[in-house]
């Protein structure tokens, strides 16, 4: 059975003073950067088809739903090409004139929706992109395993796709964590439960958004990811029953044992904010 999560680990807090950053959280491993003028987008996730139109239909985003709930955007920023990752971020680009900013799997997902080429920006990591005063630098990362110890739909996506997509044709191909510098502060993003330790070396932050969904099967996950990053606030995504409607994102994953994830940050020194979908830090 779904639980929702329990209301005693949910944020509820307010920052004082004038806001630099807010963090806005879009479900699954789906974040709304804004400060600084410059609004950056990580994973949008916002179509949320249900478990069974996943498993047998194409994939077709919701435009309206996109256009609602995300209103602009500079930068879509995707870590890899599984659908609850690329699915919605073409078109939240063709909507807002966004720059779409992933590896060579999601960028051919993006061609496959219609983007130009003057809209896409394929990394492989290692290179800072500009973003306003901000900036993004892909940080080479690995899928973390996730049913019964294994990584869902590896392989790479060498050309664009179907479109609209079955959700099989979605391969993970490269994933990519983010070191994303904004207002003055910095983020790191790992959107799943694995990490190359050395890519993180020099990616120290603020913030670091941490996936949940997986984590016991990478030994030390929490501890050894905020060792390195050092961030003050860990942010858990990718917890939530993303087969659900957007406005309904509160339950959990089967699995996901969310008490014990908060414990083991605030063990590894780091103070837990957990955001339900559209909740917000403010810093």
């Amino acid at each position: 059975m779904l639980r929702k999560v329990p209301d005693r680990l949910v944020y509820s807090g307010s920052s004082p003073g004038q806001t630099r950053l807010s963090i806005r959280s879009i479900g699954a491993a789906g974040f709304v950067f804004e400060g600084a003028q410059r609004t950056i987008v990580v994973d949008p996730f916002i179509s949320r088809p249900g478990l069974l139109r996943t498993g047998l239909c194409p994939l077709v985003p919701d435009e309206a739903a996109i256009a609602r709930v995300i209103p602009r955007a500079d930068e879509v920023l995707v870590g890899h090409a599984h659908h609850d990752h690329v699915m919605d971020a073409p078109s939240l680009c063709a909507q807002t004139g966004a720059r779409f900013i992933g590896g060579p799997d999601a960028c051919n997902v993006a061609r496959a929706a219609g983007l130009t080429e003057a809209q896409i920006v394929q990394t492989v990591g290692g290179d800072r992109i500009a973003c306003g005063s901000g900036s993004v630098l892909g940080l080479p990362s690995r899928h973390g395993k996730v049913y019964l110890g294994r990584v869902t739909l590896p392989g790479d996506i060498t050309e664009p796709p179907p479109w609209p997509p079955r959700f099989f044709h979605l391969r993970h191909g490269l994933v990519l964590n983010w070191l994303i510098e904004l207002a003055g502060l910095k983020i790191v993003h790992i959107d799943s439960a694995d990490f190359i330790p050395e890519s993180l070396a020099d990616a120290q932050a603020d913030v670091l958004c941490l996936c949940a969904i997986g984590r016991r099967h990478r030994p030390n996950y929490a501890a050894e990811a905020i060792a390195i990053v050092q961030p003050k606030w860990v942010i858990p995504c990718h917890w939530d029953w993303f087969f659900d409607p957007f406005d309904r994102g509160d339950r959990m994953l089967p699995f996901v044992d969310l008490e014990g994830f908060v414990a083991e940050i605030r063990d590894a020194g780091a103070e837990p904010v957990v955001l339900r979908t559209g909740g917000c830090l403010e810093l």
